[in-house]
Parts: structure tokens; C-alpha cells; sequence
């Protein structure tokens, strides 16, 4: 058992070296045992279209049921639909099989059990008992039955929005497993869709399923620019996170986003919390507030962005993550769902007229405030060494005129923007990001951070 497969927020590994097949049944007999041991006994799994994705299912169930605990198998699903189906069924525990946005011959674990997501320590805790050999294995073993959850996934979502007028859209599912879903929930919601990759496939031959990477929405660009579809949605490998790119090619990133599903939902649900996380824009927070909520800064990740809005309870309506996880907790469950982001969205814009040129849609999305701000930086560091540097940079560098935040990484707000630097979860990186009202204020910013981190860990290769 490789130990480096067991991540902050998930299981993965590439197929065959990493994780193999007897790792994951191994796993799942981990996660059976768990399940047994907090008297849970059901569990439902389903997994992406990732080649290796049928026969990694199979493993993880042969080992969940030695565990004396029963599998719904839900077959080839997005990974929202995993989580409807814990919350249908009332399992509240669920596993879905995805690589998401990695490269195709990567693959893993997404985690929930009890209602919760595993993250941390419960999943390391999984680790620590596969090498201690602390399995239960059952006199009776559990059972595997198949089940077709998708269409009852389809009906929720198409009882819960309606436009207020049929759109043409553009949808790019990147060959991902949310092609499974997307083109049928739009077409019944009313929507003329132009189809971009949806059709499943391992391979991803057209490009990488991430859009989070402008680069992988360069083909829905383009689409929106010679036909008439009126904005254009994308999805990641597993269908769990959403992208969107305006008529005159503006990418409409996720905390701007938030910012149009929080004036919506707070119409309706005065001063209750929206949640998100340290990366998102410094015009988020006072977007909220301006329309009667109270903002809430969390930790990134999907793991942690879920405990936090099961910890909040019913008073947080909303959650959004600058990775595109979007979490809606008013008329939905709470779980990241790209699928459903998008029919919200949807629901949104139609309440603007219809024009050739999409003239009103693309101004709502374009008006939502922005600074100018760097993407995603990461900077190398050496295994383990990460969280180390982020604490001597919080003890030892200070700024004057601003407003520290220490929820995740370091995060400093200024008069005219914000810096962050926090370690990743993931790799071994520091993750840092800045935004500010113009080019002179995102300078002044990244030479603060830049001349810290050269102060504390003189050895870094900082280029930004």
C-alpha cells in the first residue's frame, strides 16, 4: 500500500502503479470496516468514465462488502450524482470513482460516510488501518445490487428550475462523464444546445477536462463566437465543477459567479451566510453584505468547504470555491454539483431578453465586479516543507494598513486588493494568488510577498 495516494481530499494515483486494484479493494475494505464500525449499511458507489473506472468499482466493492456492508452500484454517473444518491437513498455514505480533472491515466476516491466527506485525517486514518490490519471481515458478507439513480437525479433537478425562457446554449463536457447528463437536462429545460465533446471518453482526445484552464475553453469560445448560442457552459471530468464564457469571450470565473447566485438566492433569504474561500475576489465579500448577507472566508477544497457547510447548518445558503465547486444549500443539498450550477445559472440569465447578439446576458456576467488579478501561482517546495514556510511567513512579515487573515495559508486584504500564499494540500507548492484595482497596486503587492518569501526561504525559485 503506497501511503502517497492518500491525499487531503480524496484518494488518487496513476492506475496500475499506484493504485491498483488491490489497493482499492484493500480500501474499500478499509471503508467497509468503518462503515460497519459506525453501524452504516449501505454505501453507494459509482464512478466516471475514466478507462480503468468499471474495474477500480468492482475492487472497491468486493472489499466494502468482506465488511459485512451492502453496495448500490450506480453505475457510469457524475460525481453529483453519487452525492444525490447517499442523500435519495439516506446511505448519507458514497464513494465516486473519479480522476476529475487529471490526466487520463490517473483515477481515485471521492469519500463520504455518515453524511460526512472524508478529508484529513479520516482519510489517512483508512491508510493506518490497512497497515495495521484492522479489518473487519463479516461471517455474512454484504450485497451488491445495481440501481438506475440517474433518471431520478434528472427529475429533482428539472422539478426544482425553470427558465424563465427557452436559451441557446453551449455546452463542452471535455469528454467527461457529465455528457451522461448535460445535453438531456438542458434540452428539457427548455435550452437549444450546440454540443461540444460530450460524448464520453477515457481518452479525452480533444482536450484536458479542466476549466479551470483557460486554455480548455478557447473551443467554447470559439463556438460562441460563430454561432448564436447565448453563453456557453463547461464541466470537468466528473461533472462537479462549472465553467462559463460569455458571447464576446469573457471567462466569467467562479467567484464571480458566486456573486450573481448570491444576490439571487439572498433576495429571498435575508442575512443568511454565504460561504467561500480564501482565494476568492476581494469584491466577494462586500458583494454579500451589499445585498444582506453575511460573508463567510473558508479553507479550499471540497472536503472542508462541505464540513463547514454542514457545520453552518441551514443558516449558509451558499458556498463557492475559485476552483469552480459551487455548493447550493437553499433548494438543493449542499453538495458541489457543475450540473446543477449551471441550470441555476440558467435560471438567472433567462430572466433577461432574448437578443442575436446576447447583448443582456453577456452584460449581466460582465458587470459583476473585478480587479485585476494573477492566476493561480505555484511555487516549488520540497515535500513537507510547505506549511513550515507559510508559518515563518505569517510570524515574521508584516503589513502595515491591512487586514491579515489566517483561516487558510495567509491572506492579506488591502485598501485596494489582497495577497495570499498558503500551502497546497495536494503538492508540494506554495499557492499563491493577488488582485488588485490596477496594474501599480497588483505590483506593489507582489513585491511585498515576493521580497517575504525571498526573506524567509532565500532558496526559492520565486518568479511571479
Amino acid at each position: 500500500m503506497i501511503k502517497s495516494i492518500f491525499k487531503a481530499y480524496d484518494i488518487r494515483g496513476v492506475v496500475d502503479e499506484t493504485l491498483t486494484e488491490q489497493a482499492v479493494r484493500q480500501i474499500g475494505h478499509a471503508l467497509g470496516t468503518e462503515a460497519q464500525q459506525r453501524g452504516l449499511t449501505d454505501m453507494v458507489l459509482g464512478r466516471d468514465g475514466r478507462l480503468s473506472g468499471e474495474r477500480l468499482l468492482n475492487a472497491l466493492a468486493q472489499g466494502i462488502v468482506l465488511a459485512g456492508v451492502n453496495v448500490i452500484d450506480v453505475g457510469m454517473v457524475p460525481t453529483p450524482v453519487v452525492y444525490f444518491a447517499t442523500k435519495h437513498l439516506q446511505t448519507g455514505s458514497g464513494v465516486a470513482v473519479t480522476g476529475s480533472h487529471n490526466p487520463p491515466e490517473y483515477n481515485g476516491l471521492k469519500m463520504m460516510l455518515g453524511g460526512d466527506t472524508l478529508y484529513g485525517d479520516m482519510i489517512s486514518g483508512l491508510y493506518e488501518r490497512i497497515v495495521k490490519g484492522d479489518l473487519h471481515t463479516a461471517q455474512q458478507h454484504g450485497v451488491i445490487k445495481t440501481l438506475d439513480i440517474l433518471p431520478v437525479f434528472l427529475e429533482a433537478l428539472l422539478q426544482d428550475v425553470k427558465l424563465a425562457r427557452p436559451m441557446k446554449i453551449a455546452v463542452d463536457c471535455g469528454n467527461g462523464v457529465g455528457g451522461v447528463a448535460a445535453v438531456e437536462i438542458f434540452k428539457r429545460l427548455g435550452c437549444e444546445v450546440t454540443e461540444l465533446f460530450c460524448d464520453v471518453d477515457g481518452h479525452f482526445p480533444n482536450h484536458h477536462p479542466d476549466p479551470a484552464d483557460p486554455h480548455n475553453l478557447v473551443d467554447l469560445q470559439n463556438i460562441l463566437r460563430t454561432t448564436d448560442a447565448e453563453v456557453g457552459l463547461a464541466f470537468d471530468g466528473d461533472a462537479d465543477r462549472l465553467g462559463v464564457v460569455t458571447k464576446d469571450g469573457q471567462i466569467i470565473y467562479p467567484d464571480r459567479l458566486s456573486m450573481l447566485f448570491a444576490q439571487d438566492i439572498l433576495q429571498s433569504h435575508q442575512g443568511a451566510t454565504v460561504i467561500f474561500d480564501a482565494k476568492c475576489s476581494a469584491h466577494l465579500a462586500p458583494w454579500i453584505r451589499q445585498h444582506g448577507g453575511t460573508p463567510l472566508m473558508w479553507k479550499t477544497g471540497h472536503s472542508l468547504m462541505k464540513a463547514k457547510l454542514r457545520e453552518v447548518g441551514a443558516a449558509a445558503v451558499f458556498a463557492g470555491e475559485m476552483s469552480g465547486h459551487l455548493y447550493f444549500n437553499d433548494r438543493w443539498s449542499g453538495f458541489d454539483d457543475g450540473l446543477y450550477a449551471g441550470a441555476r445559472l440558467l435560471e438567472i440569465l433567462s430572466r433577461q431578453p432574448q437578443s442575436t447578439d446576447a447583448k443582456e446576458v453577456t452584460r449581466v456576467l460582465n458587470e459583476l465586479p473585478q480587479g485585476i488579478s494573477t492566476p493561480e501561482i505555484n511555487v516549488k517546495v520540497k515535500e513537507g516543507e510547505g506549511p513550515h514556510i507559510v508559518e515563518l511567513f505569517k510570524t515574521h512579515i508584516k503589513f502595515d494598513n491591512a487586514q491579515v487573515n489566517t483561516v487558510d495559508g495567509l491572506r492579506v486584504d488591502f485598501s485596494d486588493g489582497f495577497g495570499l500564499v498558503r500551502s497546497s494540500n495536494t503538492t508540494p507548492v506554495l499557492v499563491l494568488r493577488f488582485e488588485a484595482n490596477d496594474e501599480a497596486g497588483l505590483e506593489r503587492i507582489k513585491a511585498q510577498f515576493r521580497t517575504g518569501l525571498q526573506r524567509i526561504a532565500p532558496d526559492l525559485n520565486v518568479t511571479f
